[in-house]
């Protein structure tokens, strides 16, 4: 009997034994797909792996990452080395920079460095995490000083790449130069999104900042405060269409005499046709690569350009023809000589196949309206301004109704009414 369990005590051993030589191979391989997706998905970051050395209870690798300016093609490079650690179900790797994380002697975090860390799992998860101490970085040049209170970063990806979470979250940041100081209080980041199809990712997500204090040299100080922002994005319809809601909102403005709020905005998109947005997407990809890695003229590149410029096109007309609906349904901004408030909203009508064949220009049929009103005293407190609004004001696009200027706008076919006046439209779309 003994001989037995010793006999099945030694088998489980040797498999937990080689359970940490498996879960370096399916690490390795999961690092080279990941890089390789990454790559594929956009042009402006390269992923480079060199010399993946593994063991079994462990591995190490240098690898580099290439950032790419989309406006020059410039690249500028970040080598780095991992070491990784093997386990039962899961590898832990942890990044160091190969110069190290400072600019040549400089020490930005004071002896204590960052943490950067992936860990993965047998079965497709993976967190990122960045753990960074205080760090203070001075510019000698302009004699700017930026300090961080250090903070946390993590990025959880699941169900094989499509669901991801992320979170961040930074106490205080510090900004400091000869002509103004900005301190940024308790800013915190959570977000989740998910793959729907194509490009296109649903979601909601939420950014909150305690306080923005800005204090410049040669002016009065003056301080935001309740800053947030929540996004959500969710498929309807079946997942056929995509309904988009981005709200921007800031609960105060302090100054040295008084405080004034709240100030918010609401962005709304509704209806958009989800296959033509990710056709769309891809195209608009296909021409911010072409322009990177394609530095020289010729006729095999100006013909992949207009190729890729017709996919576009062709996707905007899809996007349109389904029909869909944008704009601002809420806008208040509150100034100590009263509110401001307005709404827009541009939409297109979802048309018929005949319809469709028969569209000259996606404009034709676009229609909108928008109404905007801001106080009198606003324009006589404020000369500038009011030498900005006074050709409005003189072309009747803003009307003084008791103690407000008033804008009422709607477009029609290709013809804009502002108050009366008619504006007609030039096809640019």
């Amino acid at each position: 009997m003994n001989t037995k369990w010793m006999i099945a005590g030694a088998g489980v051993l040797a498999v937990a034994g080689g359970l940490p030589w498996v879960v370096g191979y399916v690490t390795e391989q999961q690092w080279h797909q990941a890089t390789a997706e990454v790559n594929d998905a956009q042009p402006f970051l390269r992923m480079e792996t060199d010399n993946y050395e593994r063991g079994i209870l462990g591995a190490r690798f240098r690898g580099s990452v290439n950032l790419i300016n989309p406006e020059t093609g410039e690249s500028q490079k970040l080598a780095y080395r991992a070491n990784v650690t093997h386990g039962v179900t899961g590898s832990l790797m942890d990044f160091q920079p190969e110069d190290g994380w400072g600019a040549g002697d400089t020490d930005w975090f004071s002896g204590e460095e960052p943490r950067l860390t992936l860990e993965t799992r047998l079965w497709g998860t993976a967190v990122l995490e960045l753990e960074a101490p205080q760090m203070t970085l001075t510019d000698p040049d302009t004699g700017e000083t930026l300090a961080s209170s250090g903070g946390l970063a993590r990025i959880e990806v699941s169900d094989a790449g499509s669901q991801a979470d992320a979170l961040m979250v930074w106490p205080g940041v510090t900004l400091s130069g000869p002509d103004l100081d900005i301190h940024v209080s308790d800013f915190r980041l959570e977000q989740t999104m998910s793959h729907l199809t194509g490009e296109v990712w649903t979601g909601s997500g939420e950014i909150a900042v305690e306080s923005v204090a800005v204090t410049p040299a040669a002016e009065a100080p003056f301080m935001l405060q309740g800053i947030s922002v929540l996004s959500s994005s969710e498929p309807v319809n079946d997942g056929e269409r995509l309904d988009s809601r981005m709200t921007f909102e800031v609960a105060g403005v302090s100054t040295a005499d008084e405080r004034y709020g709240p100030q918010r905005l609401v962005f709304a998109l509704s209806g958009l046709d989800v296959a033509a947005w990710s056709n769309l997407t891809e195209s608009l990809s296909s021409m911010q690569a072409l322009a990177i890695t394609q530095a020289s003229g010729g006729p095999q590149q100006f013909e992949q350009q207009m190729a890729a410029m017709q996919q576009v096109n062709a996707a905007v007309r899809d996007l349109a023809a389904a029909g869909f609906s944008v704009g601002f349904p809420e806008l208040t901004v509150t100034t100590p000589e009263g509110v401001i408030e307005g709404s827009a909203q541009i939409a297109h009508p979802e048309l018929t196949a005949d319809q469709k064949a028969e569209m000259l220009m996606v404009m034709q049929q676009l229609t909108g309206e928008m109404d905007l009103s801001l106080p009198v005293a606003l324009a006589e407190e404020y000369p500038e301004f009011r030498l900005q609004l006074a050709p409005l004001i003189k072309q009747g696009l803003l009307v003084e109704q008791g103690d407000r200027l008033v804008l009422d706008a709607s477009m029609k076919d290709l013809l804009l009414d502002v108050n009366g006046v008619e504006i007609p439209l030039p096809p640019l779309l």
